[in-house]
């Protein structure tokens, strides 16, 4: 493996053709520059400068080192500069319910983002069950989740209004009725399930979407009923259903292990950004 130090005499003798040149270049001495040459032809096993020549010049083994060596020192130039710059060398790890990745709410990492150029948003989305076990096992440093009851930890919580929604125009639902839904597991699938046996109504799942975004544009295309949060309905061409009752809001909540520094200011972002979202619904 090249020593750098005498890698970097080299280019600088041959820049120079001269080891007094080369010696002023380097602020170092004569001496120390025939040494660093020395040392470098020793470890090769071939001439690199032809010192009958002048001025001095490369021999034609240092000719064909000479590129390596200028491509070799950039590579380490630009090593040192990348690990001397701290951008994204920390992380934020956040979880949040698709739907939760609002304008606002990209707008807020964002600038978070531009403040803190030593860290990185690791934003994961997902239903709100796993966000939170993951939270729990220490995988999430924040996260939002949709839930019935509130822990008593959460920095902050706000309503979630929910309704049943359907394509625009005019439909009777026979039974069996078509749900559209999120995969097993997720807060709106149970609630739907649960409300469509208790009316004790025939039902079948017509479309699985992994996605906001997906679902409602399956309900949208009217492949059949939803539960959905009211917030996230506004630019699509659905309307509220009357099949079935309206359904209890959800809590949103915000959970953090740490609200110092840097976590706690993109917590306080959070929760400014979940409460204009809030009062909008209002």
């Amino acid at each position: 493996m090249f020593d750098s130090r005498l890698l970097r005499t080299f280019v600088a003798v041959a820049d120079a053709a001269s080891f007094t040149g080369a010696a002023e270049r380097l602020h170092s001495t004569q001496s120390t520059v025939s040494q660093h040459i020395g040392r470098l032809e020793a470890s090769i096993g071939q001439s690199l400068i032809d010192r009958t020549s002048r001025p001095i010049a490369v021999s034609p083994a240092g000719e064909r080192l000479l590129g390596y060596a200028r491509r070799l020192l950039a590579l380490q130039e630009e090593a040192q500069a990348l690990l001397a710059d701290p951008s994204g060398t920390g992380a934020i790890r956040i979880g949040v319910p698709d739907d939760m990745v609002t304008a606002a709410m990209s707008a807020c990492f964002a600038r978070f983002a531009e403040r803190h150029r030593d860290l990185r948003l690791d934003v994961t989305t997902g239903l709100s069950r796993d966000l939170k076990r993951r939270f729990r096992g220490g995988e999430f440093d924040i996260v939002i989740v949709k839930e019935a009851v509130t822990d008593g930890d959460a920095r902050a919580s706000f309503a979630e209004p929910l309704g049943w929604f359907e394509a625009g125009g005019s439909r009777v639902w026979q039974d069996p009725v078509p749900l559209v839904t999120f995969p097993p597991g997720g807060l709106y699938r149970d609630i739907m399930i649960d409300r469509i046996e208790r009316e004790r109504r025939r039902w079948y799942i017509a479309f699985t979407g992994n996605s906001l975004g997906s679902v409602l544009s399956a309900v949208e295309a009217g492949l059949g009923l939803s539960v959905l949060p009211v917030s996230a309905i506004k630019t699509h061409g659905v309307r509220a259903s009357t099949v079935f009752p309206l359904e209890d809001a959800l809590t949103l909540s915000i959970y953090a292990w740490d609200e110092s520094r840097a976590a706690g200011e993109m917590l306080h972002e959070m929760v400014g950004v979940l409460a204009e979202r809030s009062h909008g619904q209002d």
